[in-house]
C-alpha cells in the first residue's frame, strides 16, 4: 500500500488536497497489490466456483493451467511446454514443464490433470461449469453419472509428463478452454489428504504465481508470491490482497484513498467523474460481452410471433441507450456476437441500415398484420434482475415501444431468482446478458441452440442449429467463420432476441502499475504487473 510521504506546514496540506496518494507516495516502490474485486469467490476449489468474473481474477493469479495468458490476454504456455495435435483434430497431447511445482514442492504431473478434469466433471462436486469440458470423450455421459469417472477420455503417459486428452469430435476451440479455470490441474496428493478440507489456508497448495495464505469471509483474501512457481524470477510482487467490493462507490473512495490499486468495474454513472478527476487511472475498453433482451418463443407467448419480436427490436434507439442512459460506457448492438471476437465478424440486423422513421413505419405495420393496434394493445411482461443501471434501460425501452401501443409490466428481482425464472419460461421479455468464457463466436451463438440451457427464450431453428453443429466439427477456421456467420445471420434476421448493448470493460488502475495492459477479454494476471520506481 502507498503512504503519502511526510512534509511540512501549509506545503503538505497544498499537496494533500492535490496529490492522490499514489502521487506522493514514498520513492521505494511497493510491492503489494491491493484489488477490490467485484464479490465474494464462492470456494478456492475450481469445481466449486459459481462462475463469478471475481473468481477469475483469483484463480488466475493462485493456478496455473495447461495453457494461460499474457499481459495482453494472449495464449501462451503455462505447465504445458508444448502439445501436437492429431490429423483427425481428436487427439490432443500436451508435454508438460519439468520445472513444474506446486507451492509445498511436489512435482505438478499429468495425473493432477487427470484429476483435476475428473473433479470438475464428478457429479458430486455439482460445477456449475462442467459443460465446458464436454468436447472430451464421455465427458457429458461421466458428469451425469451414465458412466464412471474413469470412462474420460483423459490420461497420463511418461511417468506424468504427458498428459493426454480424446476428444468426443473436433472441437476447433478446444484451445481456448484451455485458460478457464475448469481445466485446471488439482493436487491429488492433497485432496487425497485432506477431502473437501483441501482448500484451507492451512492446506492448501497451488501451482501459480501467488499461493493463499489467509481468508477473511467478506473482508479480503491474501495471498504471497509462490517461490516454486517455475517463473518466479520474473514476478515482482511479494504480496496481494483481494477485497471483495460490491459497493463501487465506496469502491472508488477506497481507491481514492490509496487503499485499493485497482477497481474491478466501477459503475457506468461514475464514470465522466472519473474520466475529469483521474483521467489517468479510469480505463474502458472494448470487452466480449453482450446485453440483451430475450424473447419468449414458447408457444402462446406474443413474442413467439416473428411479426412482434421484429417491430420490438425495430422501435429501440440503441444509440440512445448507449450515449444518453449508459452515458457513452456501453456500446450500441445490433447482433448478439460483439466485436473484437477473433476470426469472425458479427451479423447485425437489416434495421441498422435504416432510418427511424423507415424503422417504426415498418414496425407499426408489423404490429397491425400481428393483431395489435389501439383497441387491442400488446401487453407484455418485462423482467429485469434487480440493479439501477437495468431499470434505467428497461424503462426507456418501455418508453420507446409505446408509440407502438406496447404497454410493459415490469418486474425485478434479485439475479438468483430472476434467472431461475428464465429457465422455467416464466416472462416475455427478460434482460440476460453474456461475458465470453473463451474468446470465440461459438461461446455466444450456442445461447441459441436448441436444448442449451442458457436458450432461455427456448428460440428454436433447424437452420441454425444445423450450421452451428457443423461449424463446431469443422477445422478449416475460414469455412468454420462462413458457417458461424451463417447461423448468427438466421438468428438475426428472425429477430430471436433483442440485441441491446454490448459491454465495455470498466476499472480504475493505479498509474504506477506497470504491465497492466486492457485487452478484449479484461483479463490481467497479476504475475505481469508491477509497480514503476
Amino acid at each position: 500500500m502507498h503512504h503519502p510521504r511526510l512534509l511540512s506546514g501549509a506545503v503538505a496540506l497544498t499537496l494533500a488536497v492535490l496529490l492522490t496518494p499514489w502521487q506522493a507516495c514514498a520513492a521505494e516502490p511497493s510491492r503489494t497489490l491491493n484489488i477490490g474485486i467485484t464479490g465474494e469467490p464462492a470456494s478456492l476449489d475450481p469445481a466449486r466456483a459459481s462462475g463469478g468474473v471475481w473468481e477469475s481474477d483469483v484463480f488466475m493469479d493462485l493456478y496455473a493451467g495447461l495453457i494461460v495468458e499474457d499481459a495482453a490476454g494472449e495464449h501462451i504456455p503455462g505447465i504445458a511446454k508444448s502439445w501436437e495435435v492429431s490429423d483427425d483434430g481428436l487427439t490432443w497431447t500436451f508435454h508438460l514443464r519439468d520445472d513444474a511445482q506446486w507451492s509445498d514442492g511436489h512435482p505438478v504431473t499429468a495425473e493432477d490433470f487427470v484429476f483435476g478434469w475428473k473433479h470438475q466433471l464428478d457429479p458430486k462436486s455439482a460445477s456449475k461449469y462442467a459443460y465446458m469440458l464436454y468436447p472430451v470423450k464421455n465427458a457429458r455421459a461421466v458428469n451425469t453419472g451414465e458412466k464412471p469417472l474413469d470412462a474420460l477420455g483423459v490420461e497420463s503417459l511418461d511417468d506424468g509428463h504427458t498428459f493426454r486428452v480424446t476428444l468426443a469430435r473436433p472441437t476447433p476451440y478446444f484451445i481456448k478452454i484451455l485458460t478457464h479455470y475448469t481445466s485446471l490441474p488439482i493436487p491429488e496428493h492433497v485432496v487425497e489428504k485432506y477431502g473437501d478440507q483441501w482448500t484451507r489456508m492451512e492446506h492448501i497448495v497451488t501451482d501459480g504465481a501467488f499461493k493463499p495464505t489467509s481468508w477473511v469471509s467478506h473482508d479480503h483474501i491474501s495471498a504471497v508470491k509462490n517461490p516454486r512457481f517455475h517463473d518466479a524470477k520474473n514476478v515482482a510482487l511479494d504480496r496481494i490482497n483481494y477485497y471483495p467490493t460490491e459497493d463501487a462507490n465506496a469502491g472508488i473512495q477506497r481507491f481514492r484513498a490509496g487503499e485499493l490499486d485497482i477497481l474491478r468495474n466501477y459503475t457506468s454513472d461514475r464514470y465522466e467523474w472519473l474520466k475529469q478527476h483521474l483521467p489517468d487511472a479510469t480505463h474502458m475498453d472494448t470487452y466480449l460481452g453482450s446485453y440483451y433482451y430475450v424473447l419468449n418463443s414458447r408457444e402462446g407467448r406474443p413474442t413467439a410471433d416473428p411479426r412482434v419480436r421484429e417491430a420490438l427490436n425495430l422501435a429501440i434507439r440503441r444509440n440512445v441507450l448507449s450515449e444518453q442512459i449508459m452515458q457513452d460506457t456501453f456500446q450500441p448492438a445490433y447482433a448478439l456476437v460483439p466485436p473484437g471476437v477473433s476470426h469472425y465478424t458479427a451479423q447485425p440486423m437489416v434495421l441498422k441500415d435504416m432510418t427511424m422513421e423507415e424503422r417504426m413505419t415498418r414496425a407499426r405495420q408489423l404490429m397491425q398484420d400481428a393483431g395489435y393496434g389501439p383497441d387491442h394493445p400488446l401487453r407484455l411482461t418485462l423482467r429485469y434482475n434487480t440493479s439501477d443501471e437495468h431499470k434505467k434501460i428497461a424503462i426507456a425501452v418501455a418508453a420507446m415501444w409505446r408509440p407502438l401501443g406496447v404497454q410493459v409490466e415490469m418486474t425485478n428481482a434479485e439475479v438468483t431468482v430472476h434467472y431461475q425464472a428464465l429457465q422455467e419460461g416464466d416472462f416475455d421479455v427478460a434482460r440476460a446478458g453474456w461475458i465470453a468464457d473463451y474468446n470465440d463466436a461459438e461461446n455466444f451463438l450456442t445461447l441459441l441452440h436448441t436444448g442449451v440451457g442458457n436458450n432461455y427464450g427456448a428460440w428454436h431453428n433447424e437452420q441454425f442449429d444445423q450450421l452451428l453443429d457443423e461449424a463446431n466439427v469443422t477445422l478449416d477456421s475460414d469455412k468454420r467463420e462462413q458457417l458461424m456467420e451463417q447461423a448468427e445471420g438466421v438468428a438475426m434476421n428472425d429477430h430471436a432476441l433483442i440485441p441491446l448493448l454490448y459491454y465495455v470493460s470498466r476499472n480504475l488502475v493505479n498509474p504506477q502499475l506497470e504491465g497492466w495492459q486492457d485487452n478484449i477479454e479484461d483479463n490481467h494476471p497479476s504475475r505481469w504487473v508491477k509497480f514503476s520506481p
